[in-house]
């Protein structure tokens, strides 16, 4: 019987320990500096840079920007906020799987875990062979497997190191991407309003005579939002989600303070980064461009096949850029590579935590890197070889198309996981207010429907154009992450019978896990109270305090 008296701060952070042994653990050595670039960056590969004039050719520069800014805005932000909120309070080692089979049924843990491992293994072999697809630039006489072999390699020895190390080595990385971005679009505002060497001010004309939205897959309107879909489609693997962040959680350095300040980061970067470049890609390069059909009708690789390099030389400026650009894709196809690898590395060790996946998945070195999990995502990373009898281009768009619903799915029942710990908080009379938790989703438990809704919707649409005329190759390519989900949520409920969780009795504080995980983060939450963060600055010269403070630390 429910009373009028809600449960306290103090009450809810009390819970009973009953030992969770952990015999080998990862580390808390990411810093917040860390977890902001690979959650600003992280997403951004390969695809945003040459990948998106495919799409620009089919949907046109307005429909891509609508797809952009639906699928970011509308269904990324919310639910990246949602997610930032159950594990700023829960900053386990499990991330949000183990919260899967807590709070709704064994079987969506298990079912979600795996499919972002199969959606996260392919994102490594997508960005593998794009690079081998990006260095057929400069030297398209050696066979693309050697390319692949030296990426493996080198996303193998960097993820080896101690988190602390990996996270660095991203760092570097990902301001590469950004600074990139940054580029393309200074380049693009600059060239726009007249200064190249042609002096013309092109401005928008881009977008004029019928160019700005192409009909895809019929006409008129119909075609229109086809067109619109299609961007929709494609934002979908190029957007990073808030996996990151869910599976940084338990190796973050004071995880209550920097998980809520990267969620709520996360529309900053939508609109900085996605949206202002698809704005920028769609100005600087005509969406009927016959040098773009080309490209992609030929297979050009790298940089030769990108819109913006395409663009920049339409207004005359050629010299040593398409070499650089083509340098600093490369280094965008490595550093996402090298996230996901870190993705699907700690998707497998969480699902061996929670009795989901061998348990010599749990062996970690002496740095905290579960070795065994990174080495097994880089045996499947091997499939990538097969570059050596197809077309790094074509291999890229097999990895594409079987990764991009495999995500939706994922995001989509993170709705779902938020949803029943929202509703067993209120069953046992849990208020979400700010003295309790590090930080509450606005607008929740209503947007989570919505997420539910549009992810649907998105996980089921996914393929729309593989129907008439019917391609087996797109409709397998298409569902297969959408088959792999259901197969494995049924294949658990039927052979271990698990049980829909009910939210009245399940134990909120994970067994003691929520007492562990108070115990460790005071180090850093005492370490950054106001009194001690103030004596912390106060130390530093002011460039190093600027930079503390910039990056949330």
């Amino acid at each position: 019987m429910a009373t009028d008296a809600k449960k306290t701060a103090t009450e809810l952070s009390r819970s009973e320990s009953i030992g969770v042994g952990h015999v080998q653990e990862t580390k808390r050595g990411l810093s917040p500096r860390h977890l902001q670039l690979m959650t600003i960056a992280g997403g951004i590969g390969v695809g945003l840079f040459v990948g998106v004039g495919g799409v620009l050719r089919v949907a046109g520069p307005i429909n891509l920007i609508l797809g952009y800014l639906f699928y970011g805005c509308v269904f990324m932000w919310p639910l990246s906020l949602m997610v930032g909120e159950m594990v700023a309070w829960l900053p386990i080692r499990g991330s949000i799987y183990e919260l899967a089979s807590h709070f709704v049924d064994p079987a969506l843990g298990f079912a979600m875990g795996w499919t972002y491992f199969f959606a996260g293994a392919m994102v490594v072999c997508t960005e593998y062979s794009a690079v081998a697809t990006v260095i057929g630039y400069w030297d398209s006489n050696t066979n693309p497997a050697a390319w692949v072999a030296m990426s493996i390699a080198v996303c193998y020895i960097l993820n080896m190191f101690a988190v602390r190390w990996f996270g660095e080595s991203e760092f570097v990385m990902a301001s590469t991407k950004v600074l990139l971005l940054l580029g393309l679009v200074l380049i693009t505002f600059i060239t726009m309003v007249g200064g190249n060497p042609r002096h013309d001010a092109y401005g928008f004309r881009n977008w004029t005579n019928g160019k700005a939205m192409h009909p895809y897959y019929a006409t008129g309107a119909t075609g229109r939002f086809l067109g619109f879909c299609a961007a929709v489609r494609y934002a979908v693997f190029t957007i990073g989600g808030p996996d990151f962040v869910s599976l940084a959680a338990g190796e973050i350095q004071n995880p209550r303070r920097t998980v809520p300040r990267v969620a709520k980061m996360i529309l900053v970067r939508i609109l900085t980064f996605y949206v202002v470049g698809i704005i920028a890609v769609g100005i600087i390069c005509p969406s009927d461009d016959k040098n773009l059909f080309g490209a992609i009708e030929n297979g050009s690789v790298g940089s030769a096949a990108s819109p913006w390099v395409i663009g920049i030389a339409r207004v005359g400026i050629e010299s040593f850029l398409p070499g650089f650009i083509n340098f600093l894709i490369m280094l965008s196809g490595l550093s996402c590579g090298n996230a996901f690898l870190y993705s699907a590395s700690r998707t497998l060790y969480s699902l061996a935590q929670d009795g989901h996946a061998p348990r010599v998945l749990l062996k970690c070195n002496k740095s905290g890197v579960p070795w065994v999990c990174v080495s097994v995502v880089t045996a499947i990373s091997l499939l990538t070889f097969l570059v050596s009898s197809h077309a790094a281009s074509d291999v890229f768009g097999w990895f594409l198309d079987l990764t991009t619903v495999s995500l939706v799915v994922n995001f989509t029942a993170m709705g779902v996981v938020f949803v029943a710990w929202y509703r067993a908080l209120q069953m046992q009379g849990y208020r979400r207010i700010g003295i309790v938790f590090p930080y509450v989703s606005p607008f929740a438990p209503y947007t989570a429907y919505m997420i539910i809704v549009i992810g649907s919707i998105v996980s089921l649409g996914i393929g729309f154009d593989v129907f008439a005329p019917f391609s087996y190759r797109g409709f397998i390519t298409s569902y297969f992450g959408l088959a792999w989900f259901v197969l494995a949520f049924a294949l658990f409920k039927i052979v271990k019978r698990s049980k829909l969780v009910d939210p009245k009795t399940v134990d909120i504080f994970m067994h003691g896990r929520k007492q562990d995980i108070d115990a460790e983060c005071r180090f850093w939450e005492d370490a950054t109270s106001d009194g001690n963060e103030k004596v912390r600055l106060a130390r530093m010269n002011a460039f190093v305090r600027a930079w503390e403070r910039f990056w949330g630390v």
